[in-house]
């Protein structure tokens, strides 16, 4: 949020001056304020109305606990007192806000201006007493609208219009692996014309929130670089989340989050809308004692609650028989991953000695029917087993199950799974 905008230029006889500011008295005071500054410009005027060599270029003041964005404009003429006009928009910022999409402002604000300055002499013919005309309309106008709308189209003159538009700074998104899952937050489809990036198009139906992103290469036919890079981008903009892998030998808890769960009734009808599965009533594969089952915000919380490490989902729905029949089990857990009031807990398998990672008990390695089996096999495996590589990471990339897994690992010696 912009705190204050103000126009300052250099005065031959009072050095750098603020001639206009929104609001009034935020920059210099008045004789009659009562109020302090956000700010004490006399400490940083030489900064934002600097000398010839520092104009044209971004500058960043800290004035604790504000930042002062300015982009000065130094314009060379005899036709001015010391044949210099050195002015400059600036905006004031918290300290803690990103300057990212801000920088652009102040830089449009210094080209438009010096345009208009130098084929009108639009600033320098100003004799508007401080605070009041065009300008100080202008600034005013820029503030609330940038505030309030995030852009803003002023007109100037019957030549020129100012338009800015404040384009929101997200953060990089974290690194992508193969055994992440997508799962639209949007509807992708709606999204796309014919300007998509091809690989995008060719994605788009896989992303389910089943298929992980290694799977959505393969079955769209892709390169895997390629979609990874299309996801990061939906990624970045908030257009999709990722999940792990679900499958129902996982194991979930509840975070430190669920007392979120427990204050919010709206997160609590979200998840029941959610989880439940639609038409409960006319199915006829669902039990009668699960008909008569009541799925509210305080049932979702104990089922929720009732997730610990070292139990499955397969084990857990054995103990909720009554209420898996008319829920989704994996958009149950996948509302509660996607609301962060339960994680995952992962299976890691490390080497306990040097060369538990290559002894085995099986053969020599041996092709039969295209496929290796054996010492060449088991390399592949071994450099897995350092701890740091997860089930799901390891599953997606040899291409195996959790069960054909762990029946490899047991070819093993000295190698422990732990989770966490």
């Amino acid at each position: 949020m912009i705190r204050a905008i103000f126009y300052s230029r250099f005065d031959i006889h009072e050095g750098p001056q603020v001639i206009h500011q929104v609001p009034i008295d935020s920059i210099t005071p008045s004789t009659l304020s009562t109020s302090d500054p956000l700010i004490h410009f006399p400490s940083i005027s030489s900064t934002i109305i600097p000398r010839q060599d520092f104009c044209s270029l971004p500058l960043t003041v800290l004035s604790y606990p504000y930042r002062v964005l300015s982009h000065p404009v130094c314009l060379v003429s005899p036709l001015y007192p010391r044949n210099e006009f050195i002015f400059s928009f600036s905006l004031l910022l918290y300290h803690r806000t990103s300057i990212t999409g801000y920088t652009s402002v102040v830089g449009k604000l210094a080209t438009l201006f010096k345009h208009l300055e130098e084929n009108t002499h639009f600033l320098s013919n100003d004799t508007s007493s401080p605070n009041t005309g065009k300008l100080y309309a202008l600034c005013e106008i820029l503030l609330e609208d940038l505030n309030n709308y995030c852009e803003a189209m002023i007109p100037i003159d019957k030549s020129n219009t100012l338009n800015i538009k404040l384009f929101p700074a997200y953060p990089p998104p974290s690194p992508l692996a193969p055994h992440h899952v997508p799962l639209a937050t949007v509807r992708l489809s709606a999204l796309t014309d014919s300007k998509w990036d091809p690989t995008m198009v060719r994605i788009l139906p896989f992303i389910d929130g089943v298929s992980s992103i290694r799977g959505i290469a393969r079955l769209a036919d892709a390169d895997y670089k390629m979609v990874r890079e299309a996801i990061a981008h939906l990624v970045y903009y908030g257009c999709v989340v990722l999940l792990d892998v679900f499958n129902f030998n996982a194991s979930y808890a509840p975070s430190s989050e669920i007392g979120l769960f427990v204050e919010d009734p709206e997160m609590q009808e979200e998840g029941r809308r959610y989880a439940l599965l639609a038409d409960t009533q006319q199915c006829a594969t669902i039990r009668p004692e699960a008909r008569q089952a009541q799925i509210d915000g305080a049932r979702l919380l104990e089922l929720y609650s009732s997730l610990k490490q070292g139990q499955s989902i397969k084990a857990w729905c054995m103990e909720h028989a009554d209420i898996v029949d008319i829920i989704d089990v994996r958009r149950f857990i996948t509302f509660g991953v996607i609301k962060g009031i339960v994680y995952r807990i992962h299976k890691y398998v490390t080497a306990t000695s040097r060369s538990a990672g290559l002894s085995s008990t099986s053969g020599p390695g041996t092709v039969v029917g295209g496929k290796v089996f054996g010492d060449d096999r088991r390399v592949e495996l071994a450099r897995f087993l350092d701890g740091t590589h997860c089930f799901d990471e390891i599953c997606t990339e040899l291409m195996l199950s959790e069960k054909e897994l762990l029946r490899r690992l047991k070819d093993f010696n000295d190698v422990q799974i732990i989770q966490k």
